[in-house]
């Protein structure tokens, strides 16, 4: 299925440290083709690394990894 960003969010930890070897985890807000929208988890460097931005379609490989542009697996 493909979403569209519609908005990134970074994690708030406050005054809590994160744990070693712990991934900076950013918030995406996602809406799929039918206008419902959901919520992920990703590591913020899978979007760094795969230039995602707000506004971009994606979707989610088998392994459960955000890509960037539509899923031809429909």
């Amino acid at each position: 299925m493909t979403y569209q960003i519609k908005k990134i969010l970074e994690s708030d930890y406050g005054c809590e440290e994160r744990p070693a070897g712990y991934v900076p985890q950013v918030l995406v807000i996602l809406q799929d083709e039918a206008g419902d929208q959901i919520e992920r988890e990703v590591p913020d460097a899978d979007l760094y690394k795969r230039d995602i931005n707000e506004g971009d379609l994606v979707y989610f490989d088998e392994a459960g990894q955000i890509q960037k542009g539509a899923n031809e697996k429909h």
